[in-house]
């Protein structure tokens, strides 16, 4: 069994909004393969369906980004599983724009839904970080993360929310490299780098 979450906060002001680039794919996931309804449950919005033959949850907490590790931490115990099965999807400051990397564990680089996470479940899980760009200067951060993606983002961000959403049996199937390989080619391809 194995949870995926997106890391965002919830309403429509923020939806397009840098920071919720994880609930975007989440819901990109949710478009590609076959999960029930939407359902609130453990203070997030929550789907089951399969992927690659395993049972998979895709979360959204509803807690806002700073709190998400209570609801994710809520669905772990409810289902008694492990963080080997946990992927949560998020934002990241230090990487360009369309870059992807995945790593298990580690800091949380000032991520505050990182640290909620870490708090709440522990270290020891998958994270798909999605990059956003950084402002600049660090004045400058909070008003980024907040702000929509602009129009020229629309040149990679569908890519690469579409290709990671079909790539995701790769990572289910524990095929990292692959998974990272298709994506970053995808974007290659588009001349993002």
């Amino acid at each position: 069994m194995w949870f995926i979450a997106g890391l965002g906060n919830p309403g429509s002001q923020y939806q397009n909004n840098r920071h919720n680039i994880g609930f975007m794919a989440v819901d990109a996931i949710y478009q590609s393969f076959s999960f029930s309804p939407w359902s609130k449950k453990f203070q997030a919005e929550i789907a089951n369906g399969l992927i690659n033959g395993e049972k998979t949850f895709l979360i959204k907490p509803q807690t806002f980004m700073n709190l998400s590790g209570q609801a994710i931490g809520e669905a772990l115990r409810f289902y008694k599983s492990d963080l080997n099965h946990l992927i949560i999807i998020h934002d990241e400051l230090d990487l360009t724009p369309g870059k992807i990397r995945v790593k298990i564990g580690g800091g949380n680089n000032g991520h505050h839904g990182i640290k909620s996470i870490d708090t709440h479940c522990g270290t020891n899980y998958c994270r798909i970080r999605l990059g956003i760009g950084h402002p600049g200067s660090k004045d400058l951060v909070h008003q980024h993360v907040l702000g929509n993606f602009t129009k020229s983002d629309k040149e990679w961000l569908p890519l690469l929310l579409e290709t990671l959403a079909k790539s995701m049996t790769l990572l289910i199937k524990g095929d990292k490299s692959l998974f990272i390989n298709k994506i970053s080619q995808a974007m290659k391809n588009k001349n993002i780098r």
